[in-house]
């Protein structure tokens, strides 16, 4: 067991603070991180990507789960910090000065497949997510993906048809992967204490339906959800061959896109082509 100083301790050395501007919540709850980073299974020996570990909350504990972990860090108030933890766990620990948002991930991996466990920055959390599940290669190169967003927001993406909160999130995550509510966290728990509370989700990729292009699909929900108080009549009529799908489908065009199962947005897709 490798002995570390508190966290908080850490980031009074280092005189940080969470800054708004880039998102950040700092967890100190070192039972609650271990918690989280148990969530994807045993990480023994195995890569992992983090996204802005801040001063390395979420780090430590899945280097003490054993994961080898890569994690992209924009902030350079925190790089001291995490270069103390990276000596701390020599070898197991590389960090990426930069933007997650502009660097290729599978790259980074070095074309290695690899877990994502993160504490989302709450300005790219929903960016980083469909960036994550679009594109035509299927199965990615994640293995699963673990991540904590803002309550309202991981509702949204496990939600099921019929309700106000499922809309295009939940369609572009429950299509080809398996999504799920994890675990919720308090406000509380964060420091300083976000408005919000928060929760994690964990997906899987699974089989992707055959004959369905991704962008059709990103495209079909864009537009129904893009205008989700009106009939879909209305709402896909600037989709070339959308009603045309509805009408081989019989699928009635009075119905509202959120009354669709994410298995009737699939098949219009597939007819679209």
């Amino acid at each position: 067991m490798v002995d570390l100083p508190p966290l908080r301790e850490v980031i009074a050395k280092h005189g940080l603070s969470a800054s708004k501007a880039l998102g950040q919540n700092f967890l100190f709850d070192a039972q609650l991180l271990d918690r989280i980073a148990a969530i994807p299974g045993d990480l023994q020996g195995k890569p992992v990507l983090e996204i802005g570990p801040g001063p390395g909350g979420l780090t430590r504990a899945l280097l003490k789960a054993g994961a080898r972990v890569t994690a992209i860090e924009m902030d350079k108030r925190c790089l001291p910090a995490l270069a103390e933890l990276s000596d701390a766990y020599p070898g197991q620990l590389r960090v990426i000065e930069g933007d997650a948002m502009k660097l290729d991930h599978s790259e980074l991996m070095c074309g290695e497949p690899f877990a994502v466990v993160a504490n989302l920055p709450y300005n790219v959390g929903t960016a980083l997510f469909t960036r994550w599940l679009s594109g035509e290669e299927w199965p990615p190169l994640w293995t699963s993906l673990t991540l904590m967003f803002q309550l309202e927001v991981a509702q949204r993406i496990v939600a099921s048809e019929g309700g106000s909160t499922f809309g295009r999130l939940a369609v572009l995550a429950q299509w080809r992967s398996d999504a799920k509510l994890a675990m919720k966290v308090h406000r509380s728990a964060f420091t300083p204490p976000p408005k919000v509370m928060s929760a994690i989700v964990h997906l899987t990729p699974r089989e992707a339906p055959i004959g369905v292009s991704a962008r059709t699909l990103e495209r079909l929900t864009e537009a129904a959800f893009g205008q989700r108080r009106k009939m879909l009549r209305q709402s896909l009529k600037s989709l070339p061959g959308a009603l045309k799908a509805l009408e081989t489908l019989g699928i009635d065009p009075q119905r509202r896109a959120e009354t669709l199962s994410v298995e009737e947005f699939v098949r219009i897709a597939r007819e679209i082509g």
